[in-house]
């Protein structure tokens, strides 16, 4: 057997405090810490206890030449060995002639070849798997306070607007001259209260596909290498940033989940839901925030990090990249519901876990960036709208 470490490995030193009572009635501190190491590796999405002793046998271990375990296993001990070969932070191999490996040993060197496949830069792979959401729900922490709620606890907020530079050397701006796209730029607001029996035409669902995620044009680039053309930016023009669809009620669509085929101009279902499932799943999507789930139309914004990352090869922005592609086609996605009279909204937070799950998607290959939705207002969104909130 061949063994390395993983692709990527962020080992953390991490503190846990207590209350120390014998400390304190002795007239000492309170408080007590503690100290352990945790590692974050991507490929297993969990976090792994780690020993002092393992945490140096791992920094003297290579993540790209295979080493004979016999040989690991004689520096460092076969028994620290085998607990990091099941620990996962060590990669097996088999090479020709050897036994295959065990099952949890295959699946693992399986997941660590899919990271090593796609490119990441270490941090943003670490920071992308371990900032996912699972189960989060407002009574499990995602609380929203209102603004007074938060004055009371920590006082006034920043200041919105900051000076930069000496007031008498500011430069006088004319005002900006009125425009057609005026009109729908001063409507833009964000939705909270959407009507729940109203439904989105079919045609306006289509055009705010097309309009936002889909080709309006391909070029070649280079022999077999197309690029698309769409209204909104993207890092190296690659648009890795996919489109699908949580169809609530919709004209002629059944609720589930869709891909949205952006050069074919189509709806490619994914999973069929009843209009129960469809509203539960929107539900867990936006993290029980109740006033978007709502939302008859909604859409999961999922980038491909291969096609991004293809061109960006562990690169420090590639990652931040495609949270700008994601910010750029919401914002398309806004104006064009603000155009046909309807609140949308973006949110980021989201359950990325259970809606990578409905998918079938790897997290390692498929980024879920955020859910963008759009419909008919409630009562409750006039005022929105009228303060251009």
């Amino acid at each position: 057997m061949q063994i390395r470490r993983c692709a990527v490995l962020l080992m953390e030193p991490r503190e846990t405090l207590g209350l120390d009572l014998s400390s304190m009635f002795s007239g000492g501190s309170a408080l007590s810490a503690s100290l352990r190491w945790v590692g974050l590796a991507p490929h297993l999405d969990r976090e792994v206890d780690l020993t002092d002793e393992q945490v140096a046998a791992l920094g003297r271990i290579g993540q790209t030449v295979w080493q004979p375990r016999a040989v690991l296993e004689e520096q460092h001990g076969a028994e620290l060995v085998a607990d990091l070969l099941q620990a996962g932070v060590l990669v097996a191999d088999a090479p020709a002639g050897e036994p295959p490996l065990a099952a949890p040993l295959a699946h693992v060197r399986q997941r660590d070849d899919t990271l090593r496949a796609q490119h990441w830069r270490p941090l943003s792979a670490v920071a992308h798997m371990f900032s996912r959401w699972r189960g989060m729900q407002s009574e499990s922490g995602m609380q929203f306070p209102t603004f007074d709620e938060l004055v009371k606890v920590y006082g006034p907020p920043p200041p919105p607007v900051v000076a930069r530079g000496a007031a008498d050397t500011a430069i006088a701006l004319p005002a900006p001259a009125a425009d057609a796209l005026d009109a729908v730029l001063l409507r833009r607001y964000t939705g909270r209260n959407f009507d729940t029996t109203a439904q989105v035409p079919l045609a306006l669902a289509a055009r705010l596909l097309q309009r936002t995620f889909g080709a309006q044009d391909q070029r070649m680039m280079a022999p077999d290498a197309y690029v698309l053309k769409k209204t909104s930016p993207s890092a190296g023009g690659l648009h890795p940033c996919a489109a699908y669809v949580l169809a609530q009620r919709i004209d002629g669509i059944a609720p589930g989940l869709y891909h949205y085929h952006p050069v074919d101009h189509q709806l490619e279902p994914v999973q069929a839901l009843t209009a129960g499932q469809a509203h539960r799943l929107a539900q867990v999507a936006v993290a029980d925030q109740q006033w978007f789930a709502d939302a008859p139309f909604m859409v999961i914004v999922a980038a491909r990090v291969v096609r991004n990352f293809w061109k960006y090869r562990n690169h420090a922005k590639a990652h931040r990249a495609l949270l700008l592609d994601a910010g750029h086609l919401s914002q398309t996605f806004y104006l064009l519901a603000t155009e046909a009279g309807m609140g949308g909204f973006v949110t980021a937070a989201i359950n990325e876990v259970e809606l990578e799950q409905a998918l079938g998607l790897d997290p390692l290959a498929d980024v879920v960036v955020a859910v963008c939705g759009c419909g008919p207002a409630g009562a409750g969104d006039y005022v929105e709208l009228r303060s251009g909130a």
